[in-house]
């Protein structure tokens, strides 16, 4: 209620309004979990409900104004992440879900390394970084965010056994260990279209390739985490050197609160 009450008197309705109906929609998708038995997934409602009030603590903790359109955009993006992508198997439905939110990671991670550094830099006497530096810093920031979250996809993955680092079908493999001689030569088969594995509970047959266990994609994700770090980093750096030009990156900068 506090929360709500203050929303209102800052003038940001339109943060509160997707708040609560991503909150509500959330709550919802927890129940039906629990009526299904899906215990795992409703810690990650629980998980998500915690994760919405993260920017509201850290506006309040650091003394910060969080642009509407950013925190509106984080609230979404953590929605889609956990609620479709991994409850409603939206990475499973729609083929570039995955991607697309990974480069929407980038771009967001810079903006917030990014506005976080032009933040310190703006209210220090003593310092003063160039924009290169600005965008340097931030462009490495995002970066080392998407690679931590590669780290923990595959401590899960290897832990609980499951499939954060989705597995591919490849149709071509290229291996020294497939190489009789024990070279450093490696071996390339091509135009694979079944794959049977033997084990003590029976045969398993994968038609269609290959099954690549997560490289692929984790690497892709890395890739696009590139792409939209690059985008952002080019915005940010063009809204330093001429703020009153660019303001479409000021929407992700943060202020500090009077």
């Amino acid at each position: 209620m506090k929360k709500i009450k203050e929303a209102y008197k800052n003038s940001r309705k339109d943060v509160l309004t997707v708040y609560l109906l991503l909150r509500f929609l959330v709550i919802l998708v927890f129940i039906r979990q629990l009526i299904l038995h899906n215990y795992w997934n409703a810690f990650l409602c629980v998980l998500v409900l915690v994760q919405f009030l993260i920017p509201y603590f850290v506006s309040k903790k650091f003394k910060i104004d969080l642009p509407n359109t950013f925190e509106i955009i984080i609230l979404l993006f953590i929605f889609s992440s956990e609620i479709l992508g991994e409850i409603q198997n939206f990475y499973g439905t729609f083929k570039h879900f995955d991607t697309a939110l990974h480069t929407l990671n980038g771009f967001l991670c810079t903006a917030v390394g990014f506005a976080l550094i032009d933040l310190f830099n703006n209210n220090s006497e003593k310092i003063n970084l160039s924009p290169i530096y600005l965008t340097i810093v931030a462009f490495c920031f995002s970066m080392t965010i998407g690679v931590l979250w590669e780290f923990l996809e595959y401590s899960i993955d290897k832990v609980m056994l499951s499939d954060m680092q989705k597995d591919k079908l490849v149709t071509t493999v290229s291996s020294v260990w497939l190489n009789p001689e024990g070279k450093n030569k490696a071996i390339v088969i091509n135009d694979i279209n079944k794959t049977v594995i033997y084990s003590s509970s029976g045969e398993t047959v994968i038609e269609g390739g290959y099954l690549d266990l997560g490289l692929n994609d984790t690497m892709k994700d890395l890739i696009v985490n590139f792409v939209g770090a690059v985008v952002f980093s080019i915005f940010g750096y063009l809204y330093v050197v001429n703020r009153d030009k660019y303001k479409i990156a000021e929407k992700f900068m943060l202020k500090k609160s009077k």
